[in-house]
């Protein structure tokens, strides 16, 4: 069966998020849309969503800062990555292994020959950046990072926690992407990265 007719304008936006999707694990935000296309408004960007989504290509998740997930053939590669529990977004907490896997878009992946794995969120300290209590990331095992990457990070080799990463000096700086609390300064030994946030899912 032949897939609905996409404009070409359409056919732009579903590239520009699937870009988006496999260069950053996330879809971008409508004010990054009408950056990219030059709108004035959101409201032209609703539509162009709401089409894609009529059509079969996208789905929305409503009031979310980057509520748009790629549907049907878009999303049909699939990888199962192993599930290893549950990490804090509001305040330090163990990740649990469970010895279980997810099947996730390929798309979600850093690169498809990376060691990824998967949590799930508690707490909303990461919520402006459109991740909420109980979505899943995904992370690609990586042992440093670069300022202002969100990360997993292992904190006085007991607790783990979900945050941006920002070294000054001897002290690591763990940003919450939430106004209203507070960063975590840890000393710099005592912070281990354990991966890098590529990819978020609401559903597996």
């Amino acid at each position: 069966m032949s897939r609905p007719f996409l404009t070409e304008r359409q056919k732009q936006i579903l590239d520009f998020i699937k870009s988006n999707l496999r260069s950053r694990g996330v879809a971008p935000t409508h004010r990054e849309i009408c950056e990219r296309f030059g709108y004035a408004s959101y409201g032209t960007v609703h539509k162009h969503l709401k089409l894609l989504e009529q059509k079969g290509y996208v789905r929305r998740h409503w009031n979310q800062k980057r509520g748009v997930e790629l549907v049907g053939e878009e999303a049909r590669d699939t990888s199962r990555v192993p599930f290893l529990g549950v990490i804090a977004a509001g305040k330090p907490i163990e990740a649990v292994a469970d010895n279980e896997e997810v099947e996730i878009p390929e798309h979600l992946l850093a690169n498809r020959v990376g060691d990824h794995y998967v949590l799930k969120v508690q707490g909303d300290s990461m919520i402006e950046e459109g991740i909420h209590d109980g979505d899943l990331v995904v992370v690609l095992r990586r042992h440093e990072a670069r300022p202002g990457e969100m990360v997993v990070a292992l904190v006085h080799e007991e607790e783990v926690t979900l945050k941006h990463f920002f070294p000054e000096g001897d002290v690591v700086r763990l940003q919450p992407a939430n106004h209203l609390m507070q960063a975590l300064k840890v000393p710099a030994e005592d912070i281990r990265v354990q991966g890098i946030v590529v990819g978020l899912m609401r559903k597996f």
